[in-house]
């Protein structure tokens, strides 16, 4: 309430110097501040814009403005302001802002270009990483391996750029070296999942570092015991590490950890999936089969689960019904493009949670 009040009155502040010097770039521009600060864009842009008339050479207020108009979607406007400013102050930071325009309006070659020029002339950790995501967000992968490997030859620290080397090897189907790389960054930084879930998926189709792997992935279930993923990931590496399969104490243990995925989140398909192959090795038939069609009801276009399951009703001497989970198998699996649209959209999310620009923040 206390704090409320404050900022009350702190705008009331603001405003009456305004009305008192309606012309001011100093007035204009501090309640303009205030704004943004307070994370009310459209009320900013009108004071921003009066304390750029004031003072057309106003560094600080020409970017908050384009900042400004950026996250309020008037991209034009933003570009405006920022080619503006270059003509006047040619940094970084500016060049890193009309990237963000480029990417915002689809011009990606142009986004491109103004990442990679923000980096050259300032190759600060944030610069290089949002050189190395725009590159492999469009798919632009050998380059994205360049970029994020020599910005950890500069920041070796860097918990994002190892994470976005791991990626983009993950993405280029190099695993081996995907999962070195995302090991790496979950010891820079345990705390951050995001590098715990493409080591998972790395690891799905590598023999890599099968024990290193395994014990970081059992670091990410202790540090998040109420999240499926983690427990569900940790059951599969100690699944695939594990010299001796047919251990009854080994596989119960992967079979309790599958099953707290399923009751920490009971629409976790591919944790019902791996389940029904466990007890396929066990040679549980009907409990692979329960499995596998509470996975099919979750989820219907799991491919493999229609597979698995055609699988156990042969065994089970059901074959007209195998044969029609045969064929939704086929039909289900020849969806490749939705794997790579699956696995573009994950990229997509970790760059946009890993870049440090807000709509709310100003300039840092």
């Amino acid at each position: 309430m206390v704090k409320l009040i404050q900022t009350i009155r702190a705008e009331t502040e603001f405003r009456k110097a305004v009305d008192i010097q309606p012309r001011s770039f100093d007035s204009n521009h501090n309640l303009g501040e205030y704004y943004v600060k307070s994370g009310n864009l459209p009320a900013a842009i009108p004071c921003l814009e009066r304390a750029q008339k004031a003072d057309p050479a106003s560094y600080e207020n020409g970017y908050d403005l384009a900042l400004a108009h950026l996250h309020t979607r008037d991209t034009a406007a933003a570009r405006r302001e920022i080619q503006a400013l270059v003509q006047q102050h040619e940094t970084a930071e500016l060049h890193g802002l009309l990237g963000e325009v480029e990417e915002k309006t689809g011009n990606f070659l142009a986004a491109e270009k103004e990442y990679e020029r923000a980096a050259r002339m300032e190759p600060s950790e944030g610069n290089i990483f949002d050189w190395g995501s725009e590159l492999l967000l469009h798919q632009a992968l050998d380059p994205a391996i360049e970029v994020f490997t020599a910005g950890l030859e500069r920041h070796p620290r860097s918990a994002r750029l190892q994470i976005g080397l791991g990626i983009a090897l993950y993405a280029r189907s190099r695993y081996d070296e995907a999962v070195k790389a995302l090991s790496r960054a979950t010891d820079l930084d345990p705390a951050d999942s995001r590098p715990y879930l493409f080591l998972a998926k790395a690891y799905n189709v590598s023999t890599a570092e099968a024990q290193g792997v395994t014990e970081r992935l059992e670091r990410f279930a202790a540090l998040e015991p109420h999240r499926p993923e983690a427990q569900y990931y940790y059951a599969l590496s100690l699944w695939k590490g594990s010299r001796d399969r047919r251990d009854p104490q080994h596989q119960d243990r992967i079979e309790l950890l599958l099953k707290r995925s399923i009751a920490l989140d009971p629409k976790f398909s591919d944790a019902r999936l791996q389940l029904g192959i466990l007890y396929a090795d066990q040679h549980k038939y009907a409990e692979a089969v329960r499995e596998y069609q509470q996975a099919i009801r979750l989820n219907p276009d799991l491919a493999d689960a229609h597979y698995r399951l055609a699988q156990a009703l042969v065994r089970s001497g059901e074959k007209a019904r195998a044969q029609n989970e045969f064929a939704l198998y086929d039909r289900l699996h020849r969806k490749q493009l939705a794997e790579t649209e699956k696995r573009r959209s994950e990229i997509k999310q970790f760059v946009d949670t890993m870049r440090e620009k807000s709509a709310t923040g100003g300039r840092p």
